[in-house]
């Protein structure tokens, strides 16, 4: 099997240190508020609007293209990328690949969400023509991860003892739960170099070294379209000013900090959407970076 260009990269925190890693949180959210980045986006076209709420919330700058001029412009002008096959274009069969090789050249990280998994024959190709340049980060719910680690040959799709594996994806839902997922989530982080977000009740981020499980959120978070969608790319807009794993997490812990924060004052899943991007643009970097977070070895 040949290896990725990035799969040599050493993990960013080797000894686990968990100050450090928090430290780095604090700073992300920071630099993000200081600086607007641009994290340009290829994403579902029913969660256009969210992703890109949400990217200005916490101080990013969002632009949605589609394109495949128009993706590998964007390469070069921003600090990231978010790809998305949520609701594809068949235009996008082009675009996928082109965006993704344009960012390999250009050097610009970019965040990969493979919504859909396992739905139609594009979907599967375009994910096998981007396992060349692969993402700096993979966002994706239990099943997605499993799948996706399975479509690129890397394995661990294999269920903890015990427990009975799902079935896959069932659309844009899982069917397998988060610690199913542990050992295709390290063996893609292994594979890009980079990092993996396990999203789920309670989400998993890992960037193959280190496995960090993130507590929080709200069951509201599944009641509103574009939850997941709207992550990776507030995933992408810390991935501009930082490396790929602390991006992930502080996207994650943000995202349960939120959610948790605007379920105590709303009525319902429209008022939720209202007062979690609210949360998402109040939260401080202090508040982020002390998310309850558990800490272990991959």
């Amino acid at each position: 099997m040949a290896e990725s260009s990035h799969s040599a990269t050493p993990p960013t925190f080797p000894d686990g240190d968990e100050a450090a890693l928090r430290a780095s949180m604090a700073r992300a959210v920071a630099a993000v508020r200081a600086e607007n980045p641009l994290a340009p986006s290829i994403t579902n076209t029913v969660t256009q609007s969210f992703v890109a709420n949400a990217q200005l919330a916490v101080g990013g700058s969002a632009a949605m293209v589609y394109l495949p001029d128009e993706g590998e412009q964007v390469a070069s002008m921003g600090g990231a990328v978010y790809l998305n096959l949520g609701t594809l274009l068949p235009v996008y069969e082009q675009t996928i690949p082109r965006t993704a090789r344009a960012c390999d050249v250009a050097g610009t990280p970019w965040v990969l969400d493979p919504v859909g998994l396992g739905i139609g024959q594009l979907r599967t190709e375009l994910l096998q023509a981007v396992r060349a340049t692969p993402p700096a980060i993979v966002r994706g719910n239990a099943s997605e991860i499993i799948g996706l680690a399975k479509l690129w040959g890397l394995g661990g799709g294999a269920a903890p003892e015990g427990e009975t594996p799902g079935e896959g994806p069932r659309g844009v839902d899982t069917t397998d739960e988060v610690d199913a997922a542990r050992a295709a989530g390290v063996a893609l982080a292994r594979f890009i170099g980079g990092a993996v977000a396990v999203s789920g009740p309670a989400d998993l981020v890992t960037d193959g070294a280190m496995v960090v499980r993130a507590a929080g959120g709200s069951p509201l978070l599944c009641a509103v379209t574009g939850s997941g969608c709207s992550l990776g790319g507030v995933a992408a807009v810390y991935a501009c000013v930082t490396d790929p794993f602390t991006a992930a997490l502080t996207a994650t812990a943000l995202y349960n900090l939120a959610g948790a924060r605007a379920a105590e004052h709303c009525a319902g899943p429209g008022s939720f959407q209202v007062a979690f991007l609210d949360e998402l643009h109040r939260a401080t970097p202090e508040d982020v970076a002390a998310a309850p977070l558990v800490f272990e070895t991959a």
